[in-house]
């Protein structure tokens, strides 16, 4: 038998995959949180299956999304990024990454984690969304927009609301599955 998954990943083994073991769980490890945030803000402006395509060039690219050598990168580090066909070469993108790596540390200092920093935003547990159909899931949210606003604050970048609310979905603060979807309620424990 068939499982029922949400419409956006159908077709596509990789989404799929994607979809049935990552998208939409409660997810709490800081390097996994790091690694999803910068995932997010290399996608702006494009889809996310071109990034899951290129997802293992990028954790070779950014030493497994090891925030605390991100931190550290030097320009002849940034300019072998620049140079490397196996991730998106945005300049802008790219520096965002390193200052990223290095607000996210600012802010674990500050709450003990980031975990619980982002977390602390709907009270340490999802929120359940109950959508017949993807497309009914918002882009953003007046939340996604607190969280935006708050990170930029911060000093991060290329964390705009649709970037965070996408962050948000993939993460499992909240559940966007749709209502049929097999991973609904298993995302929920």
């Amino acid at each position: 038998m068939n499982k029922h998954r949400c419409g956006w990943c159908e077709g596509d083994p990789l989404y799929e995959q994607y979809h049935d073991e990552e998208w939409g769980k409660p997810l709490y490890d800081e390097d996994k949180l790091f690694e999803f945030l910068i995932l997010e803000t290399f996608q702006a402006g494009l889809s996310w299956i071109t990034i899951l395509r290129k997802r293992e060039n990028f954790r070779k690219a950014f030493d497994h999304f090891d925030y605390r050598k991100i931190a550290t990168y030097d320009s002849t580090k940034f300019e072998s990024l620049m140079q490397d066909t196996g991730i998106i070469r945005n300049k802008l993108k790219i520096k965002a990454t390193i200052t990223n790596a290095q607000a996210f540390m600012k802010v674990q200092g500050e709450f003990g984690s980031f975990s619980k920093y982002i977390w602390g935003f709907v009270d340490g547990k999802p929120l359940v969304n109950e959508f017949e159909s993807y497309r009914d899931a918002p882009a953003n949210t007046p939340l996604s927009d607190k969280i935006s606003k708050d990170l930029k604050k911060r000093g991060f970048k290329f964390v705009g609301t649709t970037v965070i609310y996408a962050h948000m979905q993939a993460t499992g603060m909240v559940n966007d599955h749709e209502i049929n979807c097999f991973r609904y309620h298993e995302v929920q424990g």
